[in-house]
């Protein structure tokens, strides 16, 4: 087994502006997006304790899900470091795994840092890690539960059928 499993899934860009990013995105075809805003999270920086809150939107070009973060403030996050080191950009590569356990025994086992990881109390763990040469700053880990499953499907759809019409869908925010 390779420590991650199957084939790259979503990839993550961190962005200051979610609306002009998604705009950006939009003119490219990629589209519908959905949002949630303002979404209070709690998860493990780099050993400590962290609760920032977020604005995310997903939306799927293909089989590939693209996800846009924007943090709607300063605390030191995994996505602060990133836009103090590189700017807005491509930060994360995501993998889903049925057997969350299992693949992080595995990143364990190749000695990969994890470096931002929780989601017990959302319904879906997560753990972001530095793998040595990695192609982006962190490589995301996480669970594939139904209800996520069912999201995926439903992006994913919802892409396929797009016909340019209601681009952007606010889902409930935090």
């Amino acid at each position: 087994m390779t420590v991650v499993p199957g084939p790259v899934r979503q990839m993550g860009y961190v962005v200051t502006d979610l609306d002009q990013t998604m705009t950006g995105w939009l003119e490219l075809g990629v589209g519908p997006w959905f949002v949630m805003r303002g979404l209070a999270l709690q998860a493990d920086y780099r050993g400590e304790p962290c609760e920032t809150t977020l604005s995310l939107a997903f939306a799927n070009s293909g089989e590939m899900q693209i996800e846009l973060i924007q943090q709607m403030d300063a605390t030191p996050s995994i996505f602060t470091e990133f836009l103090a080191a590189h700017g807005p950009g491509l930060h994360q590569l995501a993998y889903w795994t049925t057997d969350f356990a299992a693949t992080m025994y595995e990143v364990e086992k190749a000695g990969w840092p994890v470096v931002w990881s929780g989601g017990e109390g959302y319904g879906v763990r997560f753990a972001y890690v530095e793998p040595p040469n990695a192609p982006a700053a962190v490589i995301e880990i996480s669970e594939l539960t139904e209800a996520t499953a069912a999201n995926a499907v439903f992006i994913h759809d919802a892409a396929a059928e797009w016909d340019g019409t209601n681009p952007v869908r606010e889902l409930l925010g935090g």
